[in-house]
This record gives structure tokens, sequence and C-alpha cells, in this order.
């Protein structure tokens, strides 16, 4: 009897043992799966990218405009096929614990619909009174699709298919005729303005929010709220909090948001400065896009710590988000530059 229930009780360690091993198994899989997903996705170049969806449609040259659609069409691809796929919508592990790829993807996902709400609204356009493009008109919405949808339909069958619709809208820049209406592009200084309005809103928003990080952030210096009736003088401009601190669990999403959102731009700049080149070197601006460029590639070097540093400004540890923002907003003060430079005759 005693020899039965040693046996037994070696069993049932053996059957605890077995499975111990398997959930530590299973955890090192999603670990290391979970980093390889997490990773960020390497910057393309625009040209050879557009060159190669040219070739892919039997095409040599890449009109005006082709290179900026093929740029958004890929980075929507990216998004979508880099490694682990579209991560937001996972609703199973580890995609469901990695909130950092996917605040990644948000921020991209932002730029990208701004992209391509001027390139419907002003880059495809004539004027005003013109009509939209219909490849276009299709396209757009799809990308304003919510972002974290896991069926029914699903993020990705929504993106694809405003994918599809860029591309068919690149097809007829190459090839029109008869039934198939040529596709405009319109590389002009009031365009690109347009857009460039909408960039610095995007960046300053960015930028603020980064720098809510420290301590102190909830308070805006010069913003105040007046008594009705009253005079500033006589309520004394009392400050009121409108903008809290990012709460600690939240610092490194809104960092990698930020990132996201940078690596999305600094090719729609690339692409912008390739179909726009004649506008800027007219209005020489050239210079101005290159220290965008220069200042978003600044916020994409590689990060050293495993987790988002939130030192004090002069403390021990460096303070990723504010020097995030630092070069956010030297990128903001370069697009204001821009937008001046576009709105002038």
């Amino acid at each position: 009897m005693a020899a039965s229930d040693t046996l037994q009780d070696i069993k049932s360690k053996g059957i605890l043992w077995g499975f111990g091993v398997l959930a530590l198994i299973v955890l090192v899989v999603l670990f290391v799966l979970g980093a390889w997903w997490g990773s960020e996705p390497n910057q393309f170049n625009v040209q050879e990218e557009a060159l190669l969806r040219a070739k892919e449609t039997n095409n040599t040259e890449m009109p005006l405009g082709y290179t900026y659609a093929n740029t958004l069409a890929h980075i929507a691809e990216v998004l979508l096929h880099k490694p682990g796929g579209y991560i937001t919508n996972d609703v199973a592990p580890p995609g469901v614990f990695l909130d950092n790829i996917s605040s990644w993807e948000f921020g991209a996902l932002v730029m990208l619909r701004d992209a391509a709400s001027a390139l419907r609204n002003h880059f495809a356009r004539d004027q005003s009174q013109s009509a939209e493009d219909t490849d276009l008109a299709v396209a757009e919405p799809y990308f304003y699709y919510e972002h974290n949808s896991w069926a029914l339909p699903s993020t990705e069958a929504e993106y694809e298919k405003g994918i599809e619709a860029l591309h068919k809208y690149m097809l007829r820049l190459h090839k029109y005729g008869g039934p198939v209406k040529r596709a405009q592009f319109y590389s002009r200084a009031d365009n690109l303005w347009q857009y460039v309005e909408v960039v610095i809103k995007r960046l300053g928003g960015l930028s603020t929010r980064l720098s809510a990080s420290t301590a102190g952030a909830e308070i805006m210096p010069g913003m105040a709220v007046l008594e009705p009736g009253s005079t500033r003088e006589s309520n004394q401009a009392k400050t009121v909090p409108i903008l809290g601190q990012t709460p600690w669990l939240e610092i490194d999403n809104v960092f990698y948001e930020a990132r996201g959102a940078s690596w999305a731009l600094l090719h729609i700049l690339r692409a912008i400065k390739h179909d726009f080149h004649d506008i800027l070197l007219d209005k020489r601006a050239m210079n101005t896009v290159d220290i965008m460029i220069k200042s978003l590639e600044n916020a994409l070097a590689p990060i050293l710590s495993p987790m988002v540093l939130n030192g004090g400004g002069y403390g021990l540890f460096a303070n990723y988000s504010l020097t995030m923002a630092t070069y956010i907003a030297r990128c903001n003060a370069a697009a204001l530059d821009l937008r001046d430079i576009m709105n002038r005759g």
C-alpha cells in the first residue's frame, strides 16, 4: 500500500513537472514573439518602392504624384504586414499585451489618414469646383475605419480595400484612355500649404503631450480663465489646469505614438520632396523640408534602454519624452516656415 502511494505521488509530481515545463516553454515563446512583433519597422526608400510597384504593373516611368500615392499605400502595407501583422486589434497573446507597438501603429495611422485626405481633397483637385477623383473618394474613408476592430469587418480587411483603391489611382496616373479617366496630381504651393497646416497641428499636439511627462506640466503658463463679467486684474488671472501630467503608465504609449507618427511623416515628406521638387526649388523651400526630415530622422534614432525612461530635465537619467519633444518641436518650427513660404505669392 505504501509503495502504491509512493508511485502515485511520483506520477503526480511528474505531471506537475510536465505542466510546469510546458508553461515555461509557452512563456518563453510568447516573450520571444512579443519582442519580435513589438519591434518597430525599418525605414524604406520611397523612390525605390515606387519603382518596384511601377515595374509590377509593367511601367518604367513614375508620373508626378506616383511616389506620393505609393508611399501612402506602402505605409499601410507595412502596418498590415510587418512582423506580427496589425497588432492593435489582437485579442490573444502576445499581441494583446503589446501596447507600445499598438500606440506606434496609431501614430502612423493618423499621419496616413491626414496624407490620404490631402491627396483626395487638395493634391488631386485642380480647384475647389473640380470633381474629386473616384478612386481616392473610395480609398480615404477606408483608412478612417475604426483602428481596433477584429471582425465584421476587420480593420485589416478595410485598410486592404483602401490600399487597392490607391493602387487603382496610381494605375490611372500611368494608363488611361477611352472609358478610363486620367488621374491628376497637382504639385502646387497652395495645395502643399493646406496639408502643412494640418501637419503643424499634429506635431504641436504631439510635442505638448510629450512635454506633459514632467512634473508641473498640468499648469500651462499664460493660460487663464476669467469669471463672467470680471476683468483679468480683478480675477487675478486665475490659472487653471489645461493639460494634466501624463500618468507614468501611459508615458511609453505617448512616446511610441510619437515614434509612429514620426516614422510615417518622415516617408511622406520624402515623397513630397520628390513630387513637389520643382515648386520647392522655385520657392527656395527645399532646405526647410530637409530640416524637417533630419529632425524626424533624429527622433527615430535607436532606443538603447529596454524601457522609456522619464528622468527629470537635469536629473541623473534621461527623459526620452522630452528628447522626442525637442526633435518634433524643431520639425514643427520648420513646418511653420514651410507654410509661410508656400503661402507667399
